[in-house]
């Protein structure tokens, strides 16, 4: 059990490593590895989303008090959300861990694909760096919450990769309060999506001590995954991540299409080919930004800055 517990412990500190330098990807990077530890997918999301209630709690609070957190955007987002999550978590419940295995690695999948794309798209990291300022309009945040929600439970991960891109491809947020929102929010999503696994799962399937191991994780890692987003540029941290979510359920996925041996051998070569790809224009792309910052465009030694 020890030797079990400290691998809990390895995998809720990646994924909140992740999600604090991200703003994402807690729920499908640790859902993912506890589906490749063996976890059914409803056990393995309801185990998740519970440990989320304090590592959500803990990462909001600490958002908060940085001056972090749009509570107009977490107003409209947060009750939407939790409804959602709610509505997911009872549909996976409702089916066999047969049925749901290669529906949430489906989901996984494509949840990694957006990642990567998200990230990697000039148009979008241009947005990223020059906010407008402008407030969202109430009428798109509602359905965001809700659909994110949904697919968050339902999928084992969702708020964050859905969530995170849509508000920053907006261009209206600064990163930080957008991170900062999304993870306050991410509370009450996790309550909706727990509850909704205790109406639809009984508490003998729940392993509380997987559920320790998480939360425990979590708590650790939050602090250093602040200091780590300033070390490691996000469109580098984004192709990775996004990378290894598609490679983690690309067996499962491979399954599901009829995929074996040799085919499925070839897949994973396919994938870890694009991936590194990926990680190449990345690390192009910011390359190339940090040279233009550092000495312009033309080459030459960038102007002062004016006063």
């Amino acid at each position: 059990m020890d030797h079990d517990f400290l691998t809990y412990v390895l995998i809720g500190f990646i994924a909140q490593l992740i999600d604090g330098a991200l703003g994402m990807a807690y729920g499908a990077t640790s859902t993912t590895l506890l589906l490749s530890a063996g976890l059914a997918p409803a056990v393995a999301s309801g185990t998740v989303h519970l440990a989320e209630i304090g590592t959500c709690l803990a990462s909001g609070t600490a958002h908060w008090r940085f001056g972090n957190v749009d509570w107009r955007v977490v107003r409209l987002m947060a009750v939407p959300g939790a409804l959602g999550a709610f509505a997911g978590a009872v549909a996976l419940s409702s089916i066999s861990a047969e049925s749901a295995e290669p529906v949430t690695a489906t989901i996984l999948f494509l949840l990694g694909v957006y990642v990567l794309v998200r990230f990697l798209r000039p148009a979008d990291a241009a947005k990223l760096e020059r906010p407008t300022g402008r407030p969202l309009p109430w009428f798109a945040l509602g359905p965001l919450g809700l659909f994110a929600g949904f697919m968050d439970a339902a999928g084992g991960g969702g708020w964050g990769p859905i969530g995170t891109p849509a508000l920053l491809s907006s261009g209206r947020l600064p990163p930080r309060k957008v991170i900062g929102s999304t993870d306050t929010s991410e509370f009450l999503v996790a309550v909706g999506a727990s509850a909704g696994f205790l109406v639809g799962l009984s508490l003998s399937e729940i392993d509380f001590g997987v559920v320790a191991a998480l939360l425990l994780a979590g708590l650790l890692a939050a602090p250093i995954a602040a200091w780590l987003v300033r070390l490691v540029p996000a469109r580098i941290l984004g192709a990775a991540v996004g990378g290894f979510i598609c490679l983690t359920n690309a067996q499962t996925l491979g399954k599901t299409v009829g995929l074996e041996g040799g085919e499925l051998v070839a897949g994973y070569v396919v994938i870890c080919l694009a991936w590194a790809a990926c990680l190449a224009i990345a690390i192009g792309a910011v390359v190339r930004r940090d040279a233009l910052r550092s000495h312009g465009p033309t080459g030459g030694t960038s102007a002062p800055a004016r006063p």
